[in-house]
């Protein structure tokens, strides 16, 4: 069985779903409430790949809202982490996705030291982060919807913002090794790891995000942002690719502007139905069909029976464990998203 470790955008959307789930008793709470709640299993899943086999899997509900890094509620954060893990592994799920923020605060704050959640020792070769198969789909996304907009990868400049993260820098990897762009600017906060990055490429630009953003035919966007940030969309090329990877986005308004196309990133397409209710409620166009491509590796994960951390620890992506992922991805019926 595979599982899924999410959480919601927002408190609001956290009060806004549990009246929708049913629990009118989460519906009014403030941020504390949402502090002491427990992680729940809240959907089952079957998913079938187009090879005609078929898994089951489940959702789990850390609780987890954005806010709480936001308003420095670190030691709560973590805790709904590691106790979604210890529900997930309790459950007997072989292998869980870390969605969202979940990898994000696992990697931060180091909770790999953290082996024992009461009386369960935790065992991580059963979790997976997910960011190997999100860096594809977001690779062949700038690929794919690039060329549908007339964009020449040949002639591009791609921004990444974001470019020092576990998902930033394996797509930088991929761009540098397996496509002819001619122009890579990075942006992140960290200076340091901005020059080992591009150390290890052996080119790109460093920059800041308001100067890079008026030179770039192709901005990815996979920082981790508790709030999104608001764009200008004059001051941007067109034709403009946006492809916004983030969770919650890193663009705080939907843009809407002539030669502006924005992408949902990071997001795949299945072949085939999926029983759930989940992806409703985190308002994917066709829940059917539409999810997370990190929820989408342990699908991968349990299709093909590796019960592994495929995708561990930071900045550990190769371009060859992308193209492994991506080759399950096609054989079960994944593809990237490509509708604006």
């Amino acid at each position: 069985m595979f599982g899924l470790i999410g959480h919601l955008t927002s408190l609001e959307h956290a009060q806004a779903v549990a009246r929708d789930l049913g629990y009118p008793e989460y519906a009014d709470q403030g941020l504390d409430f949402w502090c002491a709640a427990p992680p729940q299993i809240v959907d089952t899943i079957k998913v079938t790949s187009i090879t005609g086999q078929q898994i089951e899997g489940q959702y789990v509900e850390s609780c987890f809202l954005p806010e709480m890094l936001a308003n420095r509620r670190i030691k709560a954060a973590t805790r709904k982490i590691i106790n979604a893990m210890a529900h997930a592994q309790k459950h007997g799920i072989d292998i869980t996705a870390l969605g969202g923020f979940s990898s994000i605060i696992f990697e931060n704050f180091n909770l790999n030291q953290i082996t024992q959640v009461r009386n369960i020792k935790l065992e991580f070769e059963r979790f997976t982060t997910g960011n190997t198969h999100t860096a594809y789909i977001i690779c062949r996304q700038v690929e794919q919807a690039s060329k549908k907009l007339g964009i020449e990868l040949s002639k591009a400049t791609v921004a990444v913002c974001g470019a020092t993260g576990d998902i930033g820098s394996a797509v930088c990897r991929w761009l540098n090794a397996r496509t002819d762009v001619p122009e890579l600017l990075l942006i992140a906060r960290d200076r340091d790891r901005l020059e080992a990055l591009q150390s290890e490429l052996g080119r790109g630009k460093i920059m800041g995000l308001e100067e890079a953003l008026p030179l770039a035919d192709i901005v990815v966007w996979v920082a981790s942002m508790p709030k999104g940030v608001e764009i200008d969309p004059t001051t941007l090329k067109q034709p403009c690719l946006l492809i916004d990877g983030g969770y919650p986005k890193n663009m705080g308004t939907k843009i809407q502007h002539p030669g502006i196309f924005v992408l949902n990133g990071g997001i795949v397409e299945h072949s085939l139905d999926i029983e759930w209710k989940i992806m409703s409620i985190v308002n994917m166009d066709v829940p059917a069909r539409q999810l997370f491509a990190c929820f989408a590796e342990s699908m991968l994960l349990e299709f093909e029976k590796w019960h592994t951390n495929f995708s561990w620890g930071r900045n550990q992506i190769t371009v060859a464990k992308m193209e492994q992922i991506g080759q399950v991805s096609v054989k079960h019926g994944f593809q990237p998203l490509l509708s604006f």
